[in-house]
């Protein structure tokens, strides 16, 4: 499970026939800036517990680059603008009078089976090949590339980390023009930074096209990138190398898978609710090694722990019944991984689609429902009029002792374009409170 898919499947959903409008309209002048224009906003220091800085990305930009406009003066200004509040007001709804009713509204729709007439949908077991997979899948609506990890400095010091990247077609067809500017491709990208010691969260995105290389991917060698956020594969290894430069940090890791692929679901078709095609083809490499280099505030570290990829692509998602998740990775100290997704419906019950899987360094172990997997939220924060489960029990069938998940630092709240948390946790023993592992948890659809 991914948030991103709320803004990203509702951008191309109300998008879509401005775009269409837009790109018959005759391109001239100079192309758009390829730099994000990145302005820090901290939240009020009273409201702001964690110290969280949030980086809201250039939608003017996007919306300049997703339309292909490039006239100049104030017709285009005008123009860029009246779309963007148009946009806004039908996709945005983290700014509404009404939080709680967008933002139902919000994922219900954008990852349901609205508006998804000519995209491939998720139906089917189908077979997986590589490195072929690892690449782009143009045919389903939305796709993403998506790392977390935890990483030791080595004066000991952790730090958390996140970044997507996001392809999203606006139309099933690609677009037939002479103009190099045109695409039915659209790009997102999160990337987020968890000091933990000074319990400091940084977030950060920027939207790009997929057009004259501003974003994109390839398969041989594979890579994906959004200006100069990438993540490729190292031809002279089985590394992956990842490039992450934000106004606040840049991280550069090196990515080596230390399990198997891993297929999530039925054998990579992950059913999200009862009508066929709500589904996705989602594969994770839950381990790999990681070392680099981040730097910030002046300091030039050197780091090194444990990352998980996980990969997903369809049309649609989720049933009208279903609000949202919490989507836990977990390290185990053991060597044992653990994905599992609890989807929340309305009702306030577990919905029966909820899935995930324990694997190891020798592949899948055991696929796990809502029989397997009991979650029970023990602590809550509050920030505003939302509230997030930090610490929870995860009871695990077969294991002796339940399961202590608590986030290392409280705010580590993604406020861009839309609100969800996500963030670096540690996971004990109940009963004893011997440590674990670590982890990465995503929290959707709280109010």
């Amino acid at each position: 499970m991914n948030v991103h898919n709320i803004v990203v499947i509702s951008l191309g959903h109300h998008y879509r026939n401005v775009v269409e409008s837009l790109t018959t309209i005759n391109r001239r002048g100079k192309p758009p800036a390829q730099t994000s224009h990145e302005a820090t906003a901290p939240a009020p220091a009273s409201s702001n517990p964690g110290n969280v800085v949030q980086n809201y990305g250039s939608t003017s930009q996007y919306f300049s680059l997703v339309s292909g406009w490039q006239g100049e003066g104030c017709a285009a200004f005008c123009i860029s603008w009246i779309v963007l509040v148009l946009v806004l007001l039908f996709t945005l709804g983290g700014c509404d009078q009404h939080p709680r009713d967008s933002g139902e509204l919000r994922v219900a729709e954008a990852l349901g089976g609205v508006g998804v007439e000519g995209f491939a949908r998720a139906t089917e077991v189908r077979p997986f090949r590589f490195p072929r997979d690892h690449g782009p899948h143009p045919d389903y609506r939305n796709e993403w590339w998506y790392i977390t990890g935890n990483l030791q400095a080595d004066d000991g010091r952790w730090f958390g980390f996140q970044v997507t990247f996001f392809r999203i077609a606006v139309q099933p067809e690609p677009i037939n023009s002479p103009s190099a500017w045109r695409t039915n491709q659209i790009w997102m990208g999160h990337a987020a930074l968890t000091d933990v010691a000074n319990e400091k969260h940084l977030a950060y995105e920027r939207f790009s096209r997929q057009a004259i290389g501003l974003a994109g991917t390839a398969v041989a060698p594979f890579r994906v990138w959004l200006e100069d956020w990438s993540l490729q594969a190292d031809q002279a290894s089985e590394a992956w190398q990842l490039k992450l430069p934000t106004d606040g940090f840049d991280l550069e890791l090196e990515l080596l898978p230390a399990s198997p692929v891993i297929l999530q679901g039925d054998e990579g078709l992950s059913q999200k609710s009862s009508e066929p095609g709500n589904a996705s083809y989602y594969y994770s490499i839950p381990r790999l090694q990681a070392s680099g280099r981040l730097k910030m505030n002046g300091e030039n570290l050197a780091l090194k722990g444990l990352a998980w990829l996980d990969r997903e692509w369809s049309t649609s998602a989720l049933g009208p019944e279903q609000v949202g998740w919490d989507w836990f990775s977990v390290q185990l100290q053991d060597g044992r991984n653990l994905m599992y997704y609890q989807l929340r419906r309305k009702d306030g019950t577990v919905d029966p689609h909820s899935s995930g899987s324990i694997s190891d360094a020798e592949g899948l172990r055991r696929r796990l429902n809502p029989d397997h997997v009991s979650l029970t939220p023990l602590a809550d924060w509050h920030f505003g009029d939302k509230r997030y489960p930090l610490e929870w029990r995860l009871q695990l069938q077969g294991e002796p002792y339940s399961w202590r998940v608590r986030a290392l630092v409280a705010d580590q709240e993604m406020r861009l374009s839309v609100q969800y948390w996500e963030g670096a946790v540690e996971v004990t023993d109940e009963m004893t409170g011997e440590a674990l592992g670590r982890g990465y948890l995503e929290m959707a659809g709280y109010q």
